[in-house]
């Protein structure tokens, strides 16, 4: 099976999540997109989050609706520092073909996270961009010890020696994030439309981000 693996604090998951998580499904004709809610996020261990169970509940109800959206507890029951080296290990055991899902902001600071060289060798990342004049080459972006393990297949797609690729892709980008959604609500401003009617209802019967 050829899933997609979306991960993420997702707090509040919005409509920019979701859109870019239907084209790259539309895209490489994936069969699922498994969002994978973060417990500690390894980069960002002081930051204030909403509590798990809330992120949860949330996301469970932003994509209600969406046959081939689905959600996984894994980072969550495992609970300490979330490492996705053991999130794309367990995924690809359980369903073969995986694809992971990054931003171009944290791919560029890949090099940072925990065992990054072994990504490579458990997934096909996607890199999801907006289109930019300057925009780097993907094989630019990679960290160097990386570029000595792939050959550039189109300037948008390398291969790994373990066979796994990276992409680059271009996606709609709508101008919409947690953290001015959080900014909006402690404001008491209206966030409709800027997440899932259900997300929005879920905020405000728990009372969440007014501090």
């Amino acid at each position: 099976m050829k899933i997609g693996i979306f991960g993420g604090t997702f707090d509040p998951v919005h409509m920019g999540h979701l859109r870019v998580a239907e084209e790259i499904r539309e895209s490489f004709s994936l069969e699922r997109i498994v969002f994978v809610p973060v417990f500690v996020p390894p980069h960002k261990r002081e930051c204030r989050i909403a509590e798990a169970d809330d992120r949860i509940h949330m996301l469970r109800a932003g994509i209600r609706g969406n046959r081939f959206f689905r959600m996984s507890e894994t980072e969550i029951r495992r609970g300490g520092v979330s490492y996705t080296i053991d999130t794309l290990k367990g995924f690809e055991k359980q369903f073969g073909e995986v694809y992971f899902l990054i931003g171009v902001d944290a791919f560029s600071e890949i090099s940072t996270w925990y065992a990054y060289r072994e990504l490579f060798r458990h997934a096909h990342f996607i890199v999801m961009t907006r289109p930019t004049r300057n925009q780097s080459s993907l094989l630019d972006m990679l960290p160097r010890d990386i570029r000595n393990e792939v050959r550039a297949l189109d300037e948008d797609t390398v291969e790994h020696v373990s066979g796994k690729r990276t992409y680059l892709r271009w996606i709609t980008q709508l101008d919409i994030s947690s953290t001015k959604i959080k900014e909006l609500l402690k404001n008491g401003r209206s966030v409709r439309y800027l997440v899932p009617g259900p997300v929005e209802r879920y905020i405000l019967q728990r009372g969440l981000y007014r501090t």
